[in-house]
């Protein structure tokens, strides 16, 4: 997959995310066993949006990054990303905090590590 590709899938896929946690927070958190009971657990799953936008923006405005040093440092940076994912949300389904399609985020955040890994191995040093 050529790097334009792989940043506006793995851009996409964090846009989807941010918005429908921002918008649709009492919608979305319950699918992964996890109650929005009050003000304050809607407003952050709103805040935590402000920093998948983010990884969506900078995935996004930078699908036209050349092989090479500084993509191979984005790819590095975007499989840490994936990886925190991985463990966080595997966590998060050992201890019980997410159930139901929960346990298909550790499996997400694998496949877009694996991803990001075979980005950072192709680009040229």
């Amino acid at each position: 997959m050529n790097n334009r590709t792989f940043l506006t899938v793995h851009g996409g896929i964090y846009a989807i995310f941010a918005l429908a946690l921002f918008i649709i927070p009492a919608l979305m958190w319950p699918m992964y066993g996890v109650e929005i009971n009050d003000q304050y657990a809607y407003f952050l799953s709103q805040h935590t949006s402000i920093f998948l936008g983010g990884i969506a923006a900078i995935s996004l405005l930078l699908r036209d990054i050349e092989p090479g040093n500084i993509a191979k440092r984005l790819f590095l940076a975007l499989l840490i990303l994936n990886l925190l994912g991985v463990v966080i949300t595997t966590y998060a389904g050992l201890t019980g905090i997410f159930s139901g399609i929960g346990w298909s985020d550790p499996v997400f955040f694998t496949f877009l590590s694996v991803m990001s890994l075979l980005q950072f191995n192709k680009q040229k040093a």
